[in-house]
């Protein structure tokens, strides 16, 4: 049977650039649980793939700082984007921030399958458990038996069960005595209590809000769904919340009091958002839709409020409209030099199946793409 020098479990973002750079003297082999590589890529921002973000730190990352740093010091965005560039990939600057391909993500999908020509596939192929005999790993799929003297862990969370995602990367570590963090739903939609009910009654209006949640603030868009709120600064704000109060500024570059100074126009009127969201807030608010001029201190007080509108979602949408999975092995189980389990030679786990999560807009790709490529350097250099 043969032996493979590194076998990498999941052909998604991170598995893939981790392959692209291992020494090609090295005998490389993937498991893909679908038919097809990278599909997570292949669907995300609509087809284009946000790749990363203009505005990248540690900070947009919900996880061990330090240990995000250093990895991110190893392959940062613009060494990403190098890498692009070399391979004849240049990505598509929006709103100043968010990094797409031009056309497709098919872009980024054929510099992985050029980069990884050598490497043996098998797809299809479900994994049900790896186990270690002496050196050497045991990898059994419903297929087959594979072995291999060095695996890396990159299956993702629990989000896309339609792309077959599942908590295989949780199994493989606790079975080797590693630490975890149980995988729950992150940049996902916010459901609401019976108060704020009226917010499912403006389904499909957003508008850009401010949201803090903690000590996070996100400015961004908000969406309204029939089960809640959503939208980016929604699915971003969830990255942070895990239970207690937000607060919403729904007029995050006003200020309503001075708006309405002296005015003999409607609130509703007024208020610059559409006009079934400004007479839900007013309501929400309990303050009568009157002429500007006419209204109460008291009233004042309470419209203010629209700035700071505070309170406690009643839980998320889930794991069926989860981005990501915010959990995954932690990250003082690993070697921020080279994403080897500490503790278990020759166990590596990178992208999503460590307990690092980004925020909506390409974060979480690069976290993929840099914690790949640092495993690679660190198995290249073993």
């Amino acid at each position: 049977m043969k032996i493979y020098d590194v076998l990498i479990l999941g052909a998604g973002a991170s598995g893939l650039m981790c392959a692209s750079h291992l020494d090609k003297r090295l005998s490389v082999a993937m498991v893909e649980g679908n038919g097809k590589i990278a599909q997570k890529l292949k669907i995300s921002g609509g087809g284009k793939c946000n790749i990363t973000n203009a505005q990248l730190s540690q900070e947009n990352f919900e996880g061990d700082r330090d240990f995000i740093f250093h990895v991110f010091e190893s392959f940062s965005r613009d060494d990403l984007l190098e890498y692009l560039r070399k391979n004849g990939v240049v990505p598509e600057l929006r709103k100043k921030r968010y990094y797409f391909c031009k056309d497709s993500s098919d872009e980024v999908i054929q510099i992985f399958k050029k980069a990884t020509k050598d490497v043996t596939f098998y797809l299809n192929g479900t994994i049900l458990w790896v186990k270690k005999e002496g050196e050497l790993f045991v990898i059994q799929t419903q297929k087959e038996s594979l072995r291999a003297k060095k695996v890396v862990v990159a299956t993702g969370g629990k989000s896309y069960k339609e792309l077959g995602a599942s908590e295989i990367a949780l199994e493989i570590a606790k079975s080797f005595g590693i630490k975890v963090k149980e995988f729950a739903p992150a940049l996902v939609g916010l459901t609401v209590q019976k108060e704020q009910f009226w917010m499912r009654e403006l389904s499909g209006l957003s508008c850009p809000v401010t949201v803090k949640t903690g000590a996070k603030t996100i400015k961004e868009e908000l969406l309204f769904t029939h089960k809640g709120i959503s939208g980016p600064a929604i699915l971003s704000t969830s990255l942070y919340w895990q239970r207690g109060n937000i607060s919403i500024d729904f007029l995050p570059d006003a200020n309503i009091i001075e708006l309405i100074k002296g005015s003999k126009k409607l609130l509703s009127s007024l208020i610059p958002l559409p006009k079934r969201l400004a007479k839900a807030l007013l309501e929400a608010l309990e303050v009568e839709d009157t002429e500007c001029k006419k209204i109460s201190s008291t009233a004042k007080e309470k419209l203010a409020k629209i700035h700071t509108y505070e309170f406690a979602p009643a839980g998320n949408f889930g794991f069926s409209k989860a981005e990501v999975s915010r959990g995954g092995v932690l990250s003082e189980e690993l070697n921020p030099y080279t994403m080897e389990a500490l503790d278990v030679k020759n166990l590596y786990f990178i992208g999503e199946a460590v307990d690092v999560t980004g925020e909506l807009g390409g974060y979480n790709f690069q976290w993929a793409f840099s914690s790949g490529y640092v495993c690679a350097k660190g198995i290249n250099r073993s």
